[in-house]
């Protein structure tokens, strides 16, 4: 059933889940502004590893981290730093992460990431279909790559989790792999082949296309920073910007690393941190894997992108205000040029963005509880990209009372 009336609907963020959003929002009928501080799909929207992870159900926290993270830090080509400086603030999520790395907590994390994963796949292609662009979407599937006995044996640990979870994947061995993936070097001793994933041929195209759908059905994409809310006898009802002024029935909140200090005015105190993430893209390399490549050695993706082939990933726990760290990307060209051997570098990109990210991997959202028209989509980490589509239908839902096809506990604003 769709809205009975249609609403003013304030969207606060233009990355893959505020435009999503918008776009669920205007089928049932309601008049929508998106307000972002940099334009459609500027922050993490713009750099990720532009892959549907629908295999993705595994938390970042998983049993063991504490005994991992000083070998990470120790290794300067490794998945993991920490800008020291910036610690102290880091501290009481760092104390959540290690907490929500228990068995228990692991299994229930999965199993709500995975009833998220599952329906992934089918509101990208309805959305991108719907925006004109529904070929940006490659269903290849991913390849898993391991160099390291040692690691792909640690790795078992992953792929019977994600059995349990009815993750689709498949075991090839090194000679399989030649044949299977032909770009690589013939360094790789084991792969895992997971037919269930897609990628998108250009990120941030697929954002501002959709942004550009949402002001063709009549809404309107507004660049501004907002600051605060007018808050009246029934809740919050405009929101400040530095520009202007924006009046509204309900609001969402979709900013991405940006959202805590929002969702903190609207009543709602939420662990979330950033998880700088970084990539390189070379639009002349020569080399291109058919699909998107996990390292399981080195904790990144590489993806052949219609702009080029980007090596993306790592984390750097280091907040929003630090500049960037060159060293993390030239830790990606590195693992690169010994996957591939030489790559043609020239007219090279190379990015920081912020990952929004929970302690428990798991993004919120939820209607407010202190304010019933304030509604939260933000903290996805690392399958932003992925789960953008189906975040947007479900906050839909709850705009608009209907009972959401997922139960949404597991992703509670006040969890914590």
């Amino acid at each position: 059933m769709g809205a009975q009336v249609g609403k003013k609907v304030l969207v606060i963020g233009a990355g893959i889940v505020g435009c999503s959003a918008a776009l669920w929002l205007q089928r049932d009928g309601h008049q929508v502004t998106i307000v972002d501080k940099a334009g459609p799909g500027e922050g993490a929207s713009k750099g990720n590893a532009s892959v549907i992870a629908i295999e993705s159900c595994i938390p970042v926290a998983t049993p063991g981290i504490l005994w991992d993270v000083p070998k990470y830090l120790s290794d300067p080509l490794g998945p993991l730093a920490i800008r020291w400086s910036y610690l102290p603030k880091l501290a009481p999520w760092l104390w959540r992460f290690v907490r929500s790395s228990g068995e228990a907590t692991v299994e229930e994390t999965s199993v709500a990431l995975r009833a998220l994963l599952v329906e992934a796949l089918a509101a990208h292609k309805e959305l991108a279909k719907a925006a004109g662009c529904g070929d940006i979407i490659q269903d290849t599937g991913w390849l898993g790559i391991f160099e390291s006995d040692a690691r792909f044996q640690s790795y078992q640990w992953d792929l019977e989790l994600q059995k349990r979870r009815g993750v689709k994947f498949e075991i090839l061995k090194a000679e399989e792999i030649r044949q299977f993936e032909p770009s690589l070097q013939p360094i790789y001793k084991h792969a895992v082949y997971y037919p269930e994933n897609s990628y998108v041929l250009d990120n941030y195209r697929l954002v501002r296309s959709l942004a550009e759908d949402v002001t063709r059905n009549g809404g309107r994409v507004a660049q501004d920073e907002i600051r605060d809310f007018e808050i009246g006898a029934d809740g919050p009802k405009a929101a400040i910007g530095r520009n202007g002024r924006y009046e509204f029935d309900a609001v969402v909140v979709a900013a991405g690393a940006w959202s805590r200090v929002l969702s903190a005015r609207l009543g709602e105190n939420v662990p979330l941190e950033t998880e700088r993430g970084y990539h390189v893209t070379l639009p002349h390399a020569q080399t291109r894997p058919r699909m998107p490549l996990y390292s399981g050695d080195h904790s990144f993706a590489v993806t052949p992108l219609e702009i080029g082939l980007r090596f993306a990933g790592t984390v750097e726990l280091g907040g929003l205000e630090l500049p960037p760290n060159p060293g993390r990307n030239e830790v990606l060209i590195k693992h690169g040029r010994r996957m591939f051997g030489a790559l043609d570098e020239s007219g090279r990109s190379d990015w920081m963005g912020f990952r929004p990210s929970m302690p428990d991997s798991k993004p919120v959202i939820d209607r407010g509880h202190r304010f019933k028209n304030a509604f939260f989509a933000f903290g996805h980490g690392h399958v932003g990209l992925t789960l953008g589509p189906i975040t947007g239908k479900l906050i839909a839902d709850l705009v608009n009372d209907r009972k959401p096809g997922i139960g949404l506990k597991p992703f509670a604003v006040d969890r914590f």
